[in-house]
């Protein structure tokens, strides 16, 4: 794979810190804004019934925003993914999904509470005559439970337990919850009955959220695969159990993919058509290939080994912000476990300045792509270090005084970390321990 010239074309690193607050903080206006739609339309809160109420109502419409959002968050939009950094996002959206529950679970909770001691009925009884005489709750039942799926099964204990691609089905379902829910939200929220503007706004917050989805989901990546054409090249054996995918495509200079970056991929082959998985680029990318490098570690990646010359591939991307452009000087320090070396590897080839890459394996015969590392430290000058278990199993010391004494000037670094959450965990207490600012080190992970 040859080498290609880095360019800046995303923001410096003090606009992508703005969008990073801008964002957040526009969400909180946009729970504020509901809030206060509740409050104008309230003249006094009376009794018991009526605070249960009230709190219901003010829980059910920040879930039905949450919900907006939570979809919103999904869409993928470029802005967010290359800017802010797909991680963040995931983040973002894993706490809107919380919210949402947690929001749901109340208003659900204390609406039936209130309308219970408004009609002086049991809690029973008050469920069973709210979910079956009261309009489009039906639909609304069925979004709440299918909801409450989905949130179940994104837990970390439930996400260890269930495969990739049952998880990524389940969590496809969330459409189809908030669709369900959002007629409810219209036919008995108080604050919409009579209110043009209000409902106006609200149908305008829906739609524009499945426009984004629509547009960035659906219309992008047939865009995309229709124009470029992509398909498996070639398959090789890295180390036990990884493997490169070379994929072949037409115009691929026009995505302006980024080393550092990953697409997220599916592979129109028997068993893998229904499931996208992101995979980092391995490699800089080139005006007619691609190449991503797997590791087994599940039914997918497993079977990406299997892969045919001529498969067809569908791809959506190129999504993630750790590339050259977070770097702040002219020393960078990369520190890659497992997997984590794919993105990482591009970027020992193009980052400009002194590189050094620091690689941590079980052994030698878990370094995959070292002949890659070792003939790219030579032509550039560069240096690997590599971290690998000891005769007897010992691990090695990733401590920060050992950081600092692997890597002098370590402080001064731009240090770009990828690997398992643990591991990404721990590294970067230590450099942070060994005084590395914060800004300093970059990292993505896809672990919620």
């Amino acid at each position: 794979m040859a080498t290609v010239e880095t360019r800046r074309a995303d923001p410096p690193g003090t606009a992508r810190r703005s969008l990073t607050t801008a964002v957040p903080v526009a969400l909180w206006a946009g729970a504020a804004a509901v809030v206060a739609l509740w409050w104008a339309d309230t003249a006094s809160v009376v009794g018991t019934a009526g605070w249960l109420t009230g709190a219901g109502r003010i829980a059910g419409l920040l879930c039905g925003y949450a919900c907006a959002v939570l979809v919103g968050l999904m869409a993928r939009v470029p802005l967010l993914e290359t800017r802010v950094g797909s991680d963040r996002v995931a983040r973002w959206h894993a706490m809107a999904g919380r919210s949402t529950l947690c929001l749901l679970l109340a208003h659900v909770a204390l609406i039936l509470a209130g309308y219970a001691a408004q009609d002086g009925a049991s809690l029973w009884h008050e469920t069973v005559t709210v979910v079956l005489d009261y309009p489009d709750m039906l639909k609304a039942t069925a979004g709440t439970v299918t909801l409450l799926v989905v949130g179940v099964s994104s837990a970390r204990a439930a996400r260890r337990r269930i495969s990739h691609e049952i998880w990524y089905h389940l969590h496809l379902l969330t459409y189809a919850a908030v669709f369900l829910a959002f007629f409810h939200q219209l036919a008995l929220g108080d604050q919409f009955h009579g209110r043009q503007v209000a409902t106006a706004l609200w149908y305008v917050l829906y739609l524009g959220v499945m426009a984004l989805v629509l547009w960035f989901r659906v219309l992008t990546p047939v865009r995309l695969n229709r124009r470029h054409r992509l398909r498996v090249h070639s398959v090789h054996r890295e180390a036990p159990g990884v493997y490169s995918v070379v994929i072949h495509g037409s115009r691929l200079d026009e995505l302006n993919a980024r080393p550092g970056q990953f697409f997220r991929w599916r592979f129109l082959h028997s068993g893998l058509a229904w499931t996208s998985t992101p995979y980092s680029l391995s490699a800089p990318p080139r005006a007619d290939l691609l190449r991503i490098t797997v590791k087994a570690l599940g039914d997918h990646s497993a079977a990406v080994a299997l892969l045919q010359p001529g498969t067809p591939v569908w791809a959506e991307g190129p999504y993630g912000s750790l590339t050259a452009d977070r770097a702040t000087g002219r020393q960078s320090l990369l520190i890659a476990a497992g997997v984590g070396i794919t993105p990482l590897r591009a970027l020992f080839e193009t980052l400009p300045g002194e590189v050094t890459l620091l690689y941590r394996a079980r052994g030698a015969e878990d370094l995959a792509l070292g002949g890659e590392l070792e003939a790219i430290a030579r032509r550039r000058g560069a240096r690997v270090l590599y971290a690998l278990d000891g005769p007897g199993g010992e691990r090695p010391d990733l401590g920060a005084r050992s950081l600092r004494a692997a890597v002098p000037g370590l402080r001064a670094h731009d240090v770009y970390l990828c690997g398992p959450h643990g591991f990404a965990r721990d590294v970067y207490a230590e450099l942070r321990a060994a005084g590395v600012p914060d800004r300093r080190i970059h990292h993505e992970s896809f672990e919620l």
